[in-house]
């Protein structure tokens, strides 16, 4: 239902890029919706569709939608969907997990074509642990509507994370069969991804990526595991919402 609702509100919404304020400060960002087809939990080797909540290119500037550069701060947000072991015979005797939200902050560097970044948020309801990402994007515009991006990053979980997703209790291990596994906080996944955006107009786009990712250190050696390779795409349409203050 709210994903309904956040649709409706971008639909009926006729204004949404205009500048509030006769202020030179604007706070700006992309907001908008799409689907996700990816892992149905993470090391699942089996792909499901899920909702995609667009939120990105988050911070003062300039309410045009360009490319950030130098420092910026900007609020990050995740989720990860719930893991309900009754629907995955190879994880019976496992506890499910529900849905996980994340809230954070990002900060990045954009230099050029080049941009840099780093996030970290705390989960609430299916963990409550950390993770976040490292990584950089390089832009290419191959038109003044068409652009590219291709990077790579490194995913990071706490040890609550990590146990949450990966790991696997004494009493785990007994219902299940599977071998007793605690890991550690530390980098759980490697990532390449390709992500192209057109403009249709001045303030919306349609967005895709193709996410290539790989699971590594104790997250790749838990039993839980049934697919190393971890790979998603998504489309999806954005909005250009600023502010002026």
């Amino acid at each position: 239902m709210k994903y309904v609702l956040a649709f409706a509100v971008l639909a009926a919404t006729p204004a949404f890029a205009q500048d509030f304020g006769t202020g030179e400060r604007v706070f700006s960002f992309d907001l908008g919706l799409g689907a996700t087809v990816g892992p149905e939990y993470p090391g699942s080797d089996e792909g499901e569709v899920s909702p995609w909540v667009i939120w990105r290119n988050a911070g003062f500037g300039t309410g045009a939608g360009g490319t950030k550069q130098g420092f910026s701060i900007s609020p990050s947000f995740g989720t990860v969907g719930e893991r309900d072991t009754a629907d995955y015979p190879e994880l019976s005797g496992l506890n499910d997990i529900d849905r996980a939200y994340e809230l954070g902050l990002r900060v990045s560097y954009g230099a050029g074509p080049v941009t840099a970044y780093g996030s970290l948020r705390r989960g609430f309801d299916g963990h409550e642990g950390l993770t976040g990402e490292v990584g950089a994007k390089y832009r290419t515009e191959l038109s003044d509507r068409l652009t590219l991006w291709s990077g790579a990053e490194l995913v990071y979980g706490d040890d609550e994370f990590n146990n949450t997703y990966f790991g696997v209790t004494a009493a785990e291990s007994a219902a299940s069969g599977l071998a007793e596994t605690q890991p550690g906080g530390g980098l759980n996944e490697a990532a390449i991804s390709f992500e192209a955006k057109y403009a249709m107009t001045e303030n919306t786009a349609l967005l895709g990526e193709i996410r290539y990712g790989k699971l590594i250190g104790d997250a790749a050696d838990s039993p839980v595991v049934q697919e190393e390779y971890q790979p998603s795409l998504r489309l999806g349409v954005t909005r250009r919402f600023s502010f002026g203050f």
